[in-house]
């Protein structure tokens, strides 16, 4: 369940791993903080983390699920924050995602983190050889987590648009069939990878606007630099999601161009064969008296007459692209 925990003073990590129950007293001193790290815990693992640092029972309750929309809320003193990391496989063209949960006090970070697509080990190694960014406490840290989170955006929505590029290509290159399904799908995982980018930066706009006490100007600063990111990123996203649903409309406009084409055809032919059909059937109704029953020109006459029809008429739908 604890991945780490770990106590830091005037920007420094001090040794070793601390235990739980002195956790919250050790980050009581003056420019320290205590950084506690989870791995899908469960209820009763988490009961004493969350009676030693006194974690609101809703927030709690919120950070044992895994299935949360981003967001950012306050409960007294303390603020509860909910991520969505992502990972792209561009193997199977697919949108891995996870999720972490932050809780942020005075004098403690709390990371409870739900899938293997939420890894944080390489955030605070990066954050720990950043002394200044430290002393910040609590907010520096949880600014290091989000812009490594947003910033691991970059790549899926580069990753996407490149197969989006491709299956562009396809579908007008005359993989209609493959490309439908290609196009559905991939506008499937743009659309969840939305609901990971979007609700997030209202969560973030309210760390700059203050939602997070202590914040000072400079570090305001760092968060907007975030936002700008989030906002980029959104914003591709929304143009591959305009992007794919107009290639669903004009993927349909090509089929229904080719069945109309098919009709043309089909249409075409069956006036062709029509004449034929006619002349024959008329001959065919074996009456003594007709015209040119007994002339021995007759037959070569009437199949003249239907081939001449059917050249015309071949002919003029050809010219008239029917055919």
């Amino acid at each position: 369940m604890i991945v780490e925990c770990a106590v830091y003073e005037d920007g420094r990590r001090k040794a070793g791993n601390l235990p739980i129950e002195h956790a919250c007293e050790a980050g009581q001193k003056d420019g320290a903080f205590v950084w506690v790290g989870l791995f899908e815990p469960t209820a009763d693992e988490f009961d004493a983390l969350r009676r030693e640092f006194n974690l609101h029972p809703l927030a709690v309750e919120d950070s044992l699920r895994a299935h949360q929309r981003p967001k950012i809320e306050r409960y007294g003193d303390m603020t509860f924050v909910v991520l969505k990391t992502a990972r792209y496989v561009d193997e199977t063209e697919e949108v891995q995602f996870g999720q972490v949960m932050v809780f942020i006090g005075e004098s403690f970070v709390i990371t409870v983190r739900h899938g293997q697509v939420s890894d944080l080990s390489e955030v605070r190694h990066r954050v720990e050889d950043d002394r200044e960014h430290l002393r910040r406490g609590p907010t520096g840290a949880l600014h290091a987590i989000l812009d490594a989170i947003v910033d691991s955006y970059e790549p899926v929505a580069a990753g996407l648009q490149t197969d989006v590029d491709e299956a562009e290509e396809q579908l007008f290159g005359g993989g209609g069939g493959r490309a439908t399904v290609r196009i559905y799908a991939l506008g499937r995982e743009v659309l969840e990878f939305s609901r990971a980018v979007g609700p997030l930066i209202p969560a973030v706009d309210q760390i700059v606007r203050g939602a997070l006490p202590g914040i000072d100007e400079d570090m305001k600063s760092y968060f907007r630099d975030v936002l700008d990111h989030l906002i980029r990123v959104n914003q591709n996203v929304d143009s591959m999601h305009e992007l794919l649903a107009n290639m669903l409309q004009a993927n349909l406009t090509q089929v229904s161009v080719r069945q109309n084409e098919d009709m043309r055809r089909i249409s075409a032919w069956v006036a062709i064969l029509a004449v034929p059909t006619m002349i024959a059937g008329i001959y065919g109704m074996n009456f003594e008296h007709m015209p040119e029953l007994r002339w021995e020109l007759g037959y070569p006459a009437v199949l003249l007459v239907i081939a001449v029809a059917c050249g015309y008429l071949y002919t003029r739908f050809k010219k008239a692209g029917w055919l």
